[in-house]
């Protein structure tokens, strides 16, 4: 007979049946109820395979209530729900109940994603948007997972329709996380769909209220709640009415639901807060205050009396803060003179413009000014020169303000002026030289002020154009390479000059200084190295089949110069033998590097991916289509082939592990062993190694064991093999850093400069030296009491030695900067207007060159291009026309005769008017040629002229990997023409 007790808890559950029914992943449950017996979950599980979830949870519930009961099994079944990361379902029969606006405020959302749900699973990149989910506990593990694998085997679609599943079954507050998320894996037309306005309108009008209720669409589209009792067959959404019946499109998430259990009611979410606008605009509702220590005012003095200046302090000083405040400054005093004031902060890395908005200039203006951001990220509706006309401080990146002052130079479109705007903060200002972006924008400004300063001595006073005031940031101005103090002055004053400054400031930080020990670890060969002792028996045997000799050491620097050197000579002479030789010794060459560097796992890794990638080259997705392998490749092939066993079998034996990962190993364990709260960094040099530590250390016992969370942070740039991080990826793991959930941050160099990562108290740089720059900016990140930053040596790195060379720098950086402080202000004014003087004419020589090279009047099809993998001819310059100013594309029915295509899911993109969804290969060896693209409906083969050997005039062109660098234009890709192509073609298909 049941207890008490355990009648209420079976009401509970019955009472609550219908709703359980909707939230309960059944497979998921059941590995984590263990007093079911094993035949019966089985035979649940292969209910909810056949059938659904719907069906199978209602077989579930019905055993969990089966008498007798077990000891304790209503709190295993309320453990398995939350376990299986079914919490709402757990909180409901534990009566955890929402207010009863807000649950069904929820019930609206739900509703709302079932309507929307062919829109949505038919334009949602359904990997972004789940690691994005996974992140924001949005999904486990295990939902993820399974998402992936329905992705990979049944398609996008399947994939999100799987995804929408998932999210719909979270407690009530999940709508404004994934909101969010649209938002930040660039998804803003679903965003729209779902809330009836672009993320962009009105940003400040109404910044404290948008984005804080779920649904935001509601009252956007109606301005007011839907009545409780209106009926659920006709939701008002953006004006529209819903007249097809809901639940056909419900069953996509519930999988068979009743009609009974799928009528929600018509309601909206709460109003709460949801972090979009950013975490710390959130901290607190109160106006916040500026206060600047000592150091920091002083350094601040010249801007607040309007001059133009560099800031140079360490990193962690607080640059931002004293930014932010001479910002408000500079506007309070605009604003007392009756005058309007415009900022526009300048900054040289995507995540950056995110950190300065919500970390500083948004928390400490937005009381008093309207503050906006703005990046390649942001896919603002409206133009950068509304926003700029709409609001006081702008933060983004330099190349949208000079694209956007290049417009407004050439009369194409409404651009901006330097004269739109007051005050101008750069960033990271060291930049502000030769080709940068910083330097096209400060190059404007410095030929503007000359003809001012012309414009003044011949007393004309109408024609002068008002310029910004500007401040320059920095950690460190470096040097530029110079060897004698003369060249490093030199160096510094040019950057002074760039960017008009007036003064450099610098102070000492005093009791606010924290330099870190600084400590080299020194490594020893290998005793043994089998492992690369096989590597070089297989690159010997390449060189012996290719006649080649090599004069360096192979895996050095040098060594890879030289196969790069070869490969190129190689494919202009037609060579294919070398050509391909090369490609696979330079493959060798960094399975070498990462053996020195990483695992010799990661190292057969790299190498057993590579040659299955290029095997799977050879291999045509027809059948009937054979490509051809040559003998060399063949031999290359047969070649790893034979070594493979017995690399494998070294990577798997830690005997032979090199020296620098075991001192790794040794140092942080010591640190997170001797620290009450140990927080670090690793910079490493390349992202494979990032990515291959933070792997080593996560599937280290050892590691855990001391309380090591790792995780890893890489650049965002595509230049790389390897798949770069998105700046939500890279903010998402920064967060984490922030809060502690990560405490050891494995990083290329693009966490050494600008990204606000909060105190730590060790850094290692781990084989990476590159300039003093760099090392002060890596320094700087062990902001910490007690800090430490170590230099682990890694083989044929010469990292002591590099590091000695950039002390030696750094002394002679500081030195230069005080000699020029002494300097008399007419003596640096000289100097500068002198480099000012220089620079504009060397500007004007480059101008004019480019204009003399930018004048191509030669033929296209003189140019000609042929495979790089197999020498045959593919196309002239005649054949290729160019899309948008950027994408060339050969879409004539010679060419398509000429090639296969592949899928390839990380190609896949989609923009406003086109979208990737594969490459294209030589239908006769297999190298890639380029991608597919969809323009506007029809199919564009773009090349990517790396790929191909390019011949002009009879002679062959022996590096040629940027279009730019072939003196020919290439005629406009013809839409209408193309489109009454497709068009007529299909006609005649349909009439046939």
């Amino acid at each position: 007979m049941a207890s008490d007790k355990d009648e209420i808890h079976e009401n509970l559950i019955e009472n609550f049946k219908p709703r359980l029914r909707e939230l309960i992943v059944v497979q998921q449950v059941l590995n984590h109820l263990h007093f079911i017996e094993a035949e019966q979950r089985e035979r649940i599980a292969q209910k909810a395979r056949n059938e659904g979830d719907l069906a199978a949870a209602d077989v579930l519930i019905t055993a969990v209530l089966e008498r007798p009961h077990a000891d304790g099994w209503f709190r295993a079944f309320v453990d398995a729900l939350e376990n299986a990361g079914s919490e709402y379902a757990a909180d409901l029969i534990q009566v955890k109940l929402p207010e009863p606006d807000v649950e069904a405020k929820n019930d609206y959302c739900v509703k709302l994603i079932q309507i929307l749900s062919p829109s949505l699973v038919d334009k949602m990149k359904t990997e972004d948007v789940c690691r994005q989910c996974f992140s924001q506990e949005l999904l486990t593990q295990t939902d993820t997972e399974l998402i992936e694998a329905t992705t990979t085997n049944q398609g996008r679609t399947s994939g999100a329709n799987e995804l929408l599943r998932k999210i719909v079954r979270n407690r009530p507050g999940w709508f404004s996380k994934f909101l969010n998320i649209l938002l930040e894996t660039g998804h803003q037309p679903l965003y729209h769909e779902l809330t009836g306005r672009s993320p962009d309108c009105d940003m400040h009008d109404s910044e404290d209220e948008k984005l804080k209720e779920e649904p935001t669409g509601s009252k956007a589209a109606t301005g007011e709640s839907p009545a409780p009792d209106e009926s659920s067959d006709s939701v008002q959404f953006m004006d529209l009415s819903v007249t097809e019946d809901p639940q056909n499109e419900a069953t996509d998430l519930f999988a068979g639901a009743s009609t009974e259990s799928r009528e929600l009611p018509h309601s909206q979410e709460p109003s709460q807060q949801d972090g979009t606008d950013s975490v710390a605009a959130a901290k607190s509702s109160e106006k916040a205050d500026i206060v600047l220590r000592d150091y920091q005012m002083d350094v601040a003095k010249p801007a607040l009396e309007g001059k133009n200046i560099i800031i140079c302090l360490p990193t962690g000083s607080g640059k931002t803060r004293v930014a932010v405040y001479i910002t408000k400054k500079h506007l309070d005093a605009r604003k007392a003179e009756g005058q309007s004031g415009k900022v526009v902060v300048l900054v040289n890395k995507i995540p950056l413009v995110e950190q300065h908005y919500s970390e500083e200039f948004l928390r400490y203006l937005k009381h008093t000014y309207k503050v906006e951001r703005v990046s390649g990220d942001s896919q603002l509706k409206i133009s950068f020169t509304e926003i700029v006309k709409k609001n006081d401080v702008i933060i983004c990146t330099a190349q949208i303000l000079e694209n956007y002052l290049e417009r407004s130079n050439t009369g194409e479109d409404e651009g901006v002026d330097l004269s739109d705007l007051t005050l101008i903060v750069i960033d990271e200002c060291h930049h502000t030289q030769k080709g940068g972006v910083y330097n096209h924008i400060m190059m404007r400004y410095l030929k503007q002020k000359h003809k001012n300063r012309k414009l003044q001595l011949k007393k004309d006073q109408k024609q002068i154009v008002p310029l910004p005031q500007i401040l320059g940031l920095t950690a460190s101005p470096g040097v530029g390479g110079a060897t004698k103090m003369e060249k490093a002055e030199e160096h510094i004053l040019r950057i002074c000059a760039n960017l008009d400054a007036s003064k450099i400031m610098t102070r000492s930080l005093g009791e606010f200084k924290k330099d870190p020990r600084k400590i080299v670890v020194n490594v020893e060969d290998r005793k043994e190295d089998p492992f690369g002792d096989v590597i070089k028996k297989i690159m010997h045997a390449i060189h012996a089949h290719a006649n080649l000799s090599p004069t360096c050491d192979l895996g050095s620097q040098n060594y890879e110069q030289w196969v790069v050197q070869k490969e190129r000579k190689a494919a202009t002479e037609e060579d294919q033998t070398v050509r391909v030789c090369a490609e696979h010794l330079r493959q060798y060459s960094e399975g070498l590097n990462l053996s020195n560097t990483i695992r010799m796992c990661d190292s057969f890794g790299f190498l057993n991916k590579y040659h299955q990638e290029e095997i799977k080259k050879k291999t045509a997705p027809d059948e009937e289509q054979k490509i051809q392998i040559t003998n060399t490749e063949r031999f290359l092939f047969n070649l790893f082939k034979d070594n493979k066993e017995e690399l494998q079998k070294l990577a798997e034996n830690p005997e032979y592990e090199n020296d620098s990962l075991s001192k790794l190993r040794a140092k942080i364990l010591q640190e997170f062993s001797t620290r009450e709260a140990a927080r670090g960094i690793i910079f490493t040099k390349t992202r494979r190694s990032a990515i291959a530590l933070s792997q080593w250390i996560q599937e280290n016992p050892k590691f855990a064991d001391v309380g090591v969370k790792a995780s890893y942070v890489i650049g965002g740039g595509d230049q790389s093999v390897v798949k770069p991080m998105t700046s939500a990826e890279q903010r998402d793991v920064l967060t984490k850093f922030h809060s502690g959930q990560i405490n050891l941050l494995v990083a290329t160099t693009v966490a050494e400069e600008g990204l606000d990562i909060p105190a730590c108290n060790f850094v290692i740089r781990y084989g990476l030296v590159t300039n003093e720059i760099a090392m002060i900016q890596a320094q700087g990140r062990g902001r910490a009491e007690d800090s430490s930053y170590t230099l682990v040596e890694v083989k044929n790195s010469g990292v002591a030695e590099k590091e000695c060379v950039n002390e030696y720098r750094k002394q002679m950086m500081n030195k230069a900067i005080d000699k020029i402080r002494a300097l008399t202000q007419a003596d640096y004014n000289k100097r500068i207007l002198e480099f000012q003087i220089q620079a504009i004419m060397e500007e004007k020589v480059r101008m004019t060159k480019k204009k003399q090279k930018g004048m191509k009047n030669e033929d296209p099809s003189e140019i000609e291009f042929s495979c790089r993998g197999c020498s045959k001819d593919v196309c002239t310059g005649g054949d290729i026309e160019i899309i948008e100013n950027m994408h060339r594309v050969n879409v004539t029915p010679q060419f398509r005769k000429l090639f296969i295509q592949r899928e390839n899911t990380t190609l896949q993109e989609r923009l406003l008017d086109y979208e990737t969804n594969g490459y294209i290969a030589c239908k006769t060896c297999g190298q890639r040629w380029g991608s597919m693209m969809v323009y506007r409906g029809i199919d564009c083969p773009c090349l990517h002229v790396k790929n191909f050997v390019v011949t002009h005039k009879g002679k062959k062109i022996s590096k040629c990997t940027k279009w730019s660098e072939l003196p020919v234009k290439f005629s406009a890709f013809d839409y209408a023409e193309h489109a009454s192509q497709v068009a007529d073609s299909s006609d005649d298909d349909e009439t046939m």
